[in-house]
């Protein structure tokens, strides 16, 4: 299937390029961030198992009474920045390699990533 849209085939390129670099393993997992236009979502896998450890978002229950103006904005990444460390802690995971996804580090990327080294996640 061909991907049409110019932006969307020049970051899944992005993509690739990064993921051939980055590879979780069970001491040191991948925290991987996609964003869209209204959500951000945050995972924390290991690649050598092929197991998605850990996860967080803006459209999760527990989260969305702290959001104040919906999952796309700065603010809900910091906050989903901050559930994906504890959701890790639980999980004894405390050092992780970052994947942007493709996307640029700045804005909500770049958010979500500060409020996860701020709560203790070292990458």
């Amino acid at each position: 299937m061909a991907i049409k849209n110019l932006s969307i085939r020049r970051r899944t390129r992005r993509r690739i390029g990064i993921r051939k670099r980055v590879h979780g393993t069970c001491e040191r997992p991948r925290l991987t961030v996609f964003r869209s236009g209204k959500h951000i979502y945050a995972q924390i896998v290991d690649d050598d198992k092929g197991m998605t450890l850990c996860s967080a978002s803006s459209r999760a229950k527990d989260l969305r009474d702290q959001l104040v103006k919906g999952g796309g904005n700065v603010e809900a990444a910091k906050i989903v920045g901050a559930a994906i460390v504890e959701k890790a802690k639980a999980k004894q995971v405390t050092q992780v390699c970052f994947d942007r996804g493709g996307f640029r580090f700045g804005g909500r990327v770049k958010a979500l990533a500060d409020a996860a080294r701020e709560a203790g996640l070292k990458f």
